[in-house]
């Protein structure tokens, strides 16, 4: 059906092992054979693969072939996560208000600027996917013309910078700006790993070539371990 056009694969680090080498071999020899079918038929198709996880360390982890990765791995295009592109955030809720509104017949609402901070705000692990799902919910269960806090999943709000033991950090109490923030929370988090980018990555959700670009930023050098430059 694809045959022609684009066929996009979606998630595509989920594929068993077993489909992974009969796609390889389509990609290979372009060509396939239906179901029930002896006969192969030729094809012409463009491959769009997606995937929320490092497909290198999969390979490493011997759960992707190594020889699909390199076949898909012709024009790589890595997509930030949300948490690091936060200046999207009004221009997609923007979008998500309009598209949920018509869908439910329902006028135009506007979001409470308490809203907007909460947004900017929050870690967003589930990405614009989540941002989706929080907007249109307040969208269907908002009952005036303005979206405020009161018609936001509470109990999964938790802040961004906030300590995994639950309590409310105090790191950021000198930080006036967005930029002086973010500053304060990376080094902190290199503090606590005695300089280690890849571990200081983790416990913000971050990559560590986020860590190691912020550093260049900043104009600071840490000394990191070998593990520091393994993505």
């Amino acid at each position: 059906l694809a045959s022609g056009g684009s066929l996009f694969l979606d998630e595509i680090s989920e594929m068993p092992v077993e489909t992974q080498a009969k796609l390889l071999r389509v990609l290979q020899e372009r060509e396939i054979e239906k179901v029930g079918s002896s006969m192969p038929v030729s094809i012409d198709v463009r491959i769009i693969a997606s995937s929320n996880r490092e497909l290198r360390l999969a390979v490493k982890e011997k759960r992707f072939r190594a020889d699909l990765f390199y076949r898909l791995n012709v024009i790589p295009m890595e997509i930030p996560p949300l948490r690091e592109r936060m200046e999207d955030i009004p221009l997609l809720v923007e979008h998500f208000i309009m598209k949920y509104c018509e869908m439910n017949k329902r006028p135009l609402k506007s979001l409470d600027e308490s809203v907007y901070k909460r947004f900017m705000n929050y870690n967003w692990p589930g990405n614009i996917r989540e941002l989706e799902n929080f907007v249109e919910r307040a969208v269907v269960v908002s009952k005036g013309d303005t979206i405020t806090a009161q018609d936001l999943p509470e109990e999964t709000f938790k802040p961004f910078f906030q300590e995994k033991n639950g309590e409310e950090s105090e790191i950021l109490e000198g930080a006036v700006t967005l930029h002086d923030a973010e500053r304060i929370l990376i080094m902190k988090a290199l503090d606590r790993f005695s300089g280690n980018r890849t571990q200081a990555a983790d416990s913000l959700g971050v990559s560590t070539r986020t860590i190691r670009n912020k550093l260049k930023e900043y104009r600071i050098s840490s000394t990191a371990s070998d593990e520091d430059d393994t993505e």
